[in-house]
């Protein structure tokens, strides 16, 4: 798509809420043909607002990635978007993330890439702004939030929901989404165990106890993550 939009006379760019030397480091790590810009201080994002060209949304409550010690959004961190823009500075097409459980936050799946360009093509020639992209046509559907929230559970063996870290160069995954099914299958079998060889009783009261110790973290997980009204 990238070589594409070049033979048009267009270029194409990559915009992080982190800091430079960190999307150099991704452009160099993921062989990008495209730069990557650091926008840490959404100096970038406020101009496209204020032009009416797109408005994205963000999360000033970065608590949930207190375990990625090496990344850094000091304003917070960008909902995906895509925007693209004539040299008149007309609007060809443009798509934001609202961010809701139903897509995992805002963690779920983006616009195909031969959809968008296609998209940019049919609002080529209008004389208008190209409208806001509500359903445009995904690679795949993000999991369903009670999914998401599971794996987190799972992550943090079922006392605290625990985000999945984030990897760079180098780093060896030590859990995903995919990792956390068979201890999700191992935890059932344990109460189904306690069930056969326990009073109900018994373990209806260890039940009790483990969700009052689980719901203090499904709570903060509830409020970390964002959940929009219905895009306008």
């Amino acid at each position: 798509m990238v070589d594409q939009i070049r033979e048009a006379g267009g270029e194409v760019f990559g915009i992080t809420s982190e800091p430079q030397a960190l999307a150099v480091e991704a452009e160099e790590a993921w062989n990008l043909n495209f730069p990557i810009v650091g926008d840490p201080h959404h100096e970038i994002r406020k101009i496209c607002a204020e032009r009416g060209w797109l408005d994205l949304f963000y999360n000033e409550n970065a608590g949930h990635l207190r375990n990625r010690k090496w990344t850094s959004h000091p304003k917070g961190y960008y909902q995906p978007g895509v925007l693209a823009i004539h040299k008149t500075g007309r609007v060809l097409y443009r798509w934001r993330c609202v961010p809701k459980y139903s897509n995992m936050a805002g963690a779920g799946s983006r616009p195909e890439a031969i959809y968008t360009l296609e998209e940019i093509k049919n609002n080529f020639e209008s004389a208008e702004d190209a409208p806001m992209d509500k359903n445009p046509k995904l690679p795949y559907e993000p999991q369903s939030w009670p999914r998401f929230l599971l794996g987190m559970t799972a992550h943090g063996w079922f006392l605290r929901p625990k985000v999945f870290p984030l990897m760079r160069e180098g780093d060896t995954p030590s859990a995903n989404p995919e990792k956390m099914m068979p201890r999700v299958w191992g935890f059932l079998a344990m109460w189904g165990v306690l069930l056969a060889v326990l009073p109900t009783s018994w373990v209806g009261i260890a039940a009790a106890v483990w969700l009052v110790v689980l719901t203090p973290g499904i709570i903060e997980i509830h409020k970390q993550f964002q959940n929009e009204p219905e895009d306008f």
